[in-house]
């Protein structure tokens, strides 16, 4: 690739929160802890100038990039171009709006997903994922450290919210590797984390009712100061404060207690018996 073309000749744009991974040792031990397999379609997310596409064409049956920025997806055609790379289909296209599920129909095989994920769409984009999680096996994706570790808390602990359970009931999450601010260019204020999201993994105590247990535990943590029963008696009025004291005692959950010690389990007996003994609808 022509350097004029290269990283030296593209200004970042900050309100893409664009950081470009830059370290070699980083982007092989990501691909290698990742278990890429020869069969699988990628989806890219951000493929920026392509420090991992071009590796990563190497492990994969295909890639299909998603790049958001026009200026790049075209300096990245250039270089797939010139490096020969003919399993890369590269779209021109915001992640937040691209049809993941109609991708996975072209294909008999579930997704994987890879990706070093701007911090302003992280939450938007995992919901997404979620939603989309019969089309997807497993995903790869670097976040900024701090809200990686909102993914990996254990009851108890400040990181721990309504994020950590909802992520967590619908996939398993482990670390995978850690990037210091030096790897990137330019070089950002914060750290970031690669995590590995399981989708063939969910929690193994499940609910009959999902978006129900998505109000509960976002209720219970709409007021983190509060206990969970006076958090729960604003978020969702309509059960009347005798159903959701109840409630949580039959779920064996102290009303006093706060929402970030309570693990997935209860929340989701918690919620089994708010629907079981409310029977109002939606909140």
């Amino acid at each position: 690739m022509n350097k004029k073309r290269g990283i030296n000749s593209y200004r970042p744009k900050k309100r893409l929160g664009q950081y470009f991974l830059t370290d070699r040792r980083v982007i092989h031990n990501i691909i290698k802890g990742a278990g890429f397999r020869k069969s699988d379609h990628a989806l890219e997310i951000g493929p920026g100038l392509g420090a991992l596409t071009v590796p990563l064409a190497g492990y994969v049956r295909k890639i299909t990039a998603v790049e958001k920025d026009s200026q790049l997806a075209d300096m990245l055609k250039e270089r797939l171009s010139i490096s020969g790379i003919d399993n890369v289909d590269l779209i021109n296209e915001d992640i937040l709006r691209f049809d993941l599920e109609g991708l996975r129909a072209k294909d008999e095989d579930k997704l994987v997903v890879v990706g070093n994920i701007p911090y302003n769409i992280s939450s938007p984009l995992l919901e997404r994922i979620m939603a989309c999680r019969n089309s997807i096996s497993w995903a790869v994706l670097m976040f900024q450290y701090e809200f990686a570790g909102r993914l990996l808390g254990a009851p108890g602990g400040k990181e721990y919210g309504a994020l950590t359970v909802l992520i967590r009931y619908n996939a398993d999450v482990s670390p995978l590797v850690k990037v210091p601010k030096e790897a990137f260019y330019p070089r950002p204020e914060v750290g970031s984390a690669v995590v590995k999201i399981d989708l063939e993994r969910p929690y193994p105590v499940r609910t009959q009712d999902e978006a129900h247990l998505k109000r509960v535990v976002r209720g219970a943590f709409a007021h983190r100061r509060k206990t969970v029963f006076n958090s729960l008696k604003g978020a969702l009025p309509l059960y009347g404060d005798d159903i959701i004291y109840q409630a949580l005692d039959r779920a064996g959950i102290d009303p006093r207690r706060r929402a970030e010690t309570i693990d997935i389990d209860e929340y989701v007996r918690l919620a089994s018996e708010l629907q079981s003994m409310g029977n109002v609808g939606p909140c």
